[in-house]
């Protein structure tokens, strides 16, 4: 009876710590049974750089990898061929221009993403937008305008110095105001 009882248990154990293995690659008898599933966790955090809630960063902020902002930045966000995700806490007063941008917290000024921007239930923006697509989930504050242009469509200037997209044959702007 003694071996019904602790087999529930043996196969329950082995799950309790996977868990903390996909957080903590420090444990090599467990890495090497599921190998696959802590390394994408860590490349994936090892690649995005993380501005924390207690940061508060002036000025313009560049780079080549992902970044994730908890903290205040005011200025100017390039990182063109990266993700940048505005946290729940984060609040940013600068325009950003990145290839996916996702807002939790609060952003005022214009985004511009190559791919897309995402702006999440509790994400607040107040600025325009240009971008290849755009979600707007039910409870997010959004104020600005909206121009949706196809991934790497070029821009040509007016003589007046407005910029202004190459027509297309399909409609590729939309216009909203909150």
């Amino acid at each position: 009876m003694w071996k019904p009882t602790n087999q529930p248990q043996t196969p329950a154990q082995p799950s309790v710590p996977e868990r903390p293995t996909t957080s903590t690659p420090s444990a090599p008898a467990m890495s090497a049974a599921e190998p696959v599933a802590p390394r994408p966790v860590t490349t994936t955090t090892a690649d995005q750089a993380t501005i924390g809630k207690s940061l508060v960063i002036k000025g313009e902020v560049t780079g080549s990898e992902s970044l994730y902002i908890d903290g205040r930045v005011e200025g100017s966000i390039n990182l063109a061929g990266n993700r940048v995700t505005i946290g729940r806490n984060g609040v940013v007063a600068a325009n950003i221009n990145a290839r996916e941008i996702v807002v939790l917290g609060k952003v005022r000024g214009n985004l511009t993403a190559s791919d897309r921007v995402d702006i999440r239930s509790d994400g607040s923006l107040t600025g325009d937008v240009v971008a290849a697509r755009i979600s707007i989930e039910d409870g997010a504050f959004f104020k600005g305008g909206i121009d949706i242009r196809k991934g790497g469509q070029p821009t040509q200037q007016k003589p007046n110095g407005e910029e202004k997209s190459v027509p297309a044959t399909e409609p590729a702007a939309v216009g909203a105001r909150a």
